[in-house]
């Protein structure tokens, strides 16, 4: 399939947004605005925007607590988002889930799972969910090479293969879970490798590449809708920063730095579309400063909300019954 111009427009300034939009949220992080850590997907932007971008707003997702960029392309206002991630009442959780647990129903957002392994089993309910009801719409599972280790994962790929499920499931490998290496955690090199074991196909991509990770998810969104069941692929990128804000990232040798550095996936996207002419420096400015905008007004509409009110805590925690 060729890739529209226009395509690989959305793709470049998705991923400036997404780069700009965790930049805005780090900072506000380190001045105190933000209760806890906070992750960001740096390096990882084409990971998340290529994949999303191969989805319909109807199909469901279920990202990492990296991934802000995918709640924005699935349909979630930058404004409300960065206020949940703030603890903001105008939020999407009206700021009692924060950043990791960010979930928005009428963009058939699923939300985050603060505990990493627990993605698994609501991507089969809700892809089994899918099949049953022939909705003609597919679950895109998002996760990270430290969760491929939990046993949960295992479950859900053996379910989800038996039962034909319209599932994808995208591990996105950024080489830690916390300070720990892929390397030493796990005794196969590739995490899409597993996929033998449970029948179904497994892709290892560079997930750098914005337009292969698009590819990869669209050619296996198509396999899952026409009953083939589901795809485990492994987008293969780095964090360029810590686990979280208070990661000092110590751990990490410099050449290692240096060399992934030099595979930013924004640089390296840039320069493929100026090779192609779809690019200059006017556009480019262009595209900067209207992200810019939309992020500076993201961050305003965020710091200019209210404080949820101390009896929310409890809102939405009980069912009130009519049982006596």
């Amino acid at each position: 399939m060729t890739i529209s111009e226009e395509l690989m427009l959305q793709m470049y300034r998705y991923m400036v947004l997404g780069r700009l939009f965790e930049q805005s949220a780090e900072q506000l992080t380190h001045k105190g605005l933000i209760p806890g850590a906070f992750h960001t997907g740096i390096g990882e932007e084409a990971t998340h925007v290529g994949a999303c971008l191969a989805l319909t707003h109807k199909d469901y997702i279920i990202p990492t607590h990296r991934g802000h960029v995918a709640d924005i392309i699935k349909g979630a206002d930058p404004g409300r988002l960065m206020a949940e991630i703030l603890g903001r009442a105008t939020g999407y959780c009206g700021g009692r889930g924060g950043s990791v647990h960010i979930a928005d129903a009428a963009s058939n957002n699923l939300g985050v799972q603060a505990v990493l392994s627990a993605a698994y089993p609501v991507a089969v309910g809700a892809a089994l969910t899918q099949k049953r009801a022939n909705t003609g719409r597919i679950v895109l599972a998002m996760f990270g090479d430290g969760a491929s280790l939990m046993g949960t994962f295992h479950e859900a790929l053996n379910l989800s293969a038996i039962w034909h499920l319209p599932v994808v499931w995208v591990c996105v490998n950024n080489q830690y879970a916390m300070s720990t290496s892929f390397a030493e955690a796990s005794a196969i090199a590739n995490v899409a490798d597993r996929a033998c074991a449970y029948n179904m196909p497994g892709h290892v991509v560079d997930g750098n590449d914005v337009m292969a990770v698009y590819e990869t998810v669209r050619e296996a969104r198509e396999r899952a809708l026409a009953g083939g069941g589901p795809t485990l692929i492994e987008c293969k990128t780095y964090r360029q920063g810590g686990h979280s804000t208070f990661d000092t990232n110590p751990y990490r040798p410099q050449e290692e730095l240096d060399a992934w550095s030099k595979r930013d996936p924004i640089t390296q996207f840039e320069q493929r579309l100026r090779e192609r002419g779809i690019l200059d420096e006017k556009r480019i400015t262009q595209i900067a400063d209207g992200v810019r905008q939309q992020v500076d007004e993201a961050e305003e509409f965020a710091l200019s909300s209210p404080e949820p009110p101390p009896e929310a805590g409890v809102e939405f925690v009980f069912r009130s019954s009519e049982v006596e």
